[in-house]
């Protein structure tokens, strides 16, 4: 009798952990925005952070784990982004092997953000799940962008501009532009950072435009979804009621 309790729940945590991908994503992507400006450059906290950037892009894998296909490509692609963002996450050097694993890395992000973002978008129903994986697809937008950013300024060191009022050193870390990133993305700014470079410029457009137009089409798709359950629920009710009435006996006449 306890083998067979031991093994309902072990079988209730498995359908739990296949069930609740985007969520499990969802809380190391958002526990690592909060907890990166504890990173630090060394000690055991910066090696806590990159045990952290590993199984965000783990678990990245396997959120799109829908399919043989998509598991196989996205661990090709997994391997220059755990070079990125784990072995050579703070500074790069400028030269073309960076340009290759930075894109390599930047084309992972952009493959795990479309592969979510068709899954979440294809229910007829929005649940749990998958407003979770929207909120995925918001965090993994601004991690992806803060990686463009820091290449634009490692290729020209003075396409960011960092305010000395507000800051207290002169060169951006991968940590300024996280906080720009999303502070773009959020259309709220972010003060002390300001772009020089028309590159910097240009992206900086872009992820606005993307920001926002993401939000709007979230918005608009959850209103549609809630807007045609009260008519679905109508329809079985009249369904239901149809066949009680078709049940109930019928008078006959004299």
């Amino acid at each position: 009798m306890q083998n067979r309790a031991r093994l309902f729940l072990q079988s209730r945590h498995v359908d739990t952990l296949t069930t609740r991908k985007f969520f499990l994503l969802f809380i190391f992507l958002l526990g690592s925005l909060v907890l990166y400006p504890l990173a630090g450059d060394n000690g055991s906290r910066y090696y806590l952070f990159r045990f952290l950037s590993t199984v965000v892009i783990l678990l990245s894998v396997y959120a799109v784990s829908f399919r043989r296909s998509l598991v196989v490509f996205a661990v090709v692609l997994a391997v220059p982004a755990l070079l990125q963002h784990t072995v050579m996450f703070h500074r790069i050097d400028a030269n073309w092997l960076s340009i290759i694993r930075i894109g390599l890395s930047f084309t992972f992000d952009v493959f795990i953000v479309v592969v979510i973002f068709r899954r979440v978008f294809a229910h007829q129903q929005p649940d749990a799940e998958t407003i979770f994986g929207a909120l995925c697809i918001y965090l993994l937008v601004g991690f992806s962008f803060a990686s463009v950013f820091g290449l634009i300024s490692d290729f020209r060191p003075h396409a960011f501009y960092l305010d000395p009022l507000t800051n207290r050193h002169l060169v951006p870390d991968r940590f300024d532009f996280v906080y720009y990133s999303f502070g773009t993305m959020t259309s709220l700014g972010a003060a002390g950072i300001t772009p020089v470079s028309p590159e910097a410029r240009s992206l900086t457009v872009i992820e606005s435009i993307l920001g926002i137009l993401y939000l709007a089409v979230l918005i608009s798709r959850l209103m549609d979804s809630y807007r045609k359950r009260p008519t679905s629920l109508s329809a079985s009710s009249r369904e239901e009621e149809r066949r009680t009435d078709a049940a109930l006996p019928t008078d006959s006449a004299p």
